[in-house]
């Protein structure tokens, strides 16, 4: 008997509109193979094919610096870059104690300084210190019992005999737990000499900046415009309380932490807001900027020499990122055009740094 519903038969499949949504069925087919293919691809390049730890940043053109902050960080211009490799996160006290093993390094902070080097950094007629005070060691965070003057950062800085990278306190502290945080109490010289025993090298100021946005044109900070709060959701590892002396370590640290505690940017970089400041390879000049001229401005190096009337002695290398000290009400230099300058022989506890590796290209087998 028949049910009066026909089976589909050859007669159905030879109609015209059942073929064309067969081709279109097809034609999506292979457009989301290719689309999965090209982001296996990207992830294959960047991953397996690429430098451990590393992240590939494309060639490209962004907008640097900001005009809404500091004078050092204007006028806004157009650079150009191109491609390089950089670490995904700050280096470790694990890596950093790698190389320490295979080269028997001694950092800047572990060496008495010289006198004659630290004279050239000081206004003439500087009284020499006692010897006494001409030991190892390097500037470690010490919070005042109550408020201060913000414009006394010496009531929250002292010099601590014996601080180093193994010891970033000072002697009676160490990194045991902490491998995998940044290490601090790094000089410029100190980076400088890692990221060339690993075959790389420090990012200039363009290529951090450049990797710090993640993609994003002019936002604030390296997640978007959004704030942080003292008690929010935490986006980074900065201060909250009161600075410089109550810290709620409401993001879960008081001090540095463990690397990628925190979501990436858009690139997949970790920390490129606090936690720590980052050593780039450019001398500090505070109108670097004004000083560009015709752009976009091609891959460029920094300045030829260092310019800072506030330190007119002491020569300097630029730090960008901010650290867990960074508070709104102090300094928002978690924001991704925010620079300073500081003395490449000063080891603080909170300033460390990450590595690039220029161009697709690299050699399998470094450290």
């Amino acid at each position: 008997m028949h049910s009066g519903i026909k089976a589909p038969g050859d007669e159905a499949i030879r109609r015209p509109g059942w073929r064309r949504g067969l081709r279109l069925a097809a034609i999506a087919a292979v457009g989301f193979l290719a689309a999965f293919g090209f982001a296996k691809l990207r992830q294959r390049l960047n991953h397996v094919d690429g430098p451990p730890g590393m992240r590939w940043i494309e060639p490209g053109e962004f907008l640097m610096g900001s005009d809404d902050g500091p004078g050092n960080e204007r006028p806004i211009h157009r650079v150009r870059l191109s491609g390089f490799w950089i670490d995904s996160h700050e280096v470790t006290n694990a890596e950093f104690g790698r190389f320490v093993a295979a080269t028997r390094y001694v950092t800047t902070a572990e060496r008495p300084p010289e006198w004659e080097e630290l004279q050239r950094q000081l206004p003439p007629g500087t009284p020499r210190p006692d010897d006494s005070r001409l030991v190892p060691g390097a500037m470690v965070f010490s919070p005042p019992a109550g408020p201060v003057p913000l414009d006394q950062p010496a009531t929250w800085w002292r010099w601590v005999p014996g601080a180093c990278w193994k010891h970033p306190e000072g002697p009676g502290s160490s990194i045991e737990g902490r491998e995998a945080h940044p290490v601090v109490q790094v000089s410029w010289d100190d980076a400088t000499a890692y990221a060339r025993w690993a075959g790389k090298r420090l990012p200039t100021e363009a290529e951090w900046e450049y990797a710090a946005r993640g993609g994003l044109v002019r936002r604030r900070f390296t997640w978007g415009d959004r704030a942080p709060t003292d008690d929010g959701h935490a986006l980074a590892n900065i201060w909250q309380g009161r600075f410089p002396y109550r810290n709620t370590a409401h993001d879960g640290f008081e001090r540095t932490a463990p690397v990628a505690s925190f979501a990436p940017n858009g690139f997949g970089l970790y920390d490129m807001a606090g936690n720590v400041w980052e050593w780039c390879a450019d001398l500090y000049a505070a109108d670097a900027y004004a000083a560009r001229g015709a752009e976009p401005w091609v891959d460029p190096a920094g300045p030829g020499e260092s310019r800072d009337l506030s330190e007119p002695y002491a020569p300097r290398r630029v730090t960008r990122g901010g650290s867990f000290l960074c508070h709104s009400t102090y300094c928002e230099s978690y924001r991704p055009a925010a620079r300073r300058g500081t003395p490449p022989d000063t080891g603080m506890s909170h300033i460390g740094f990450r590595c690039v590796i220029a161009g697709r290209d690299w050699t399998a087998g470094t450290h």
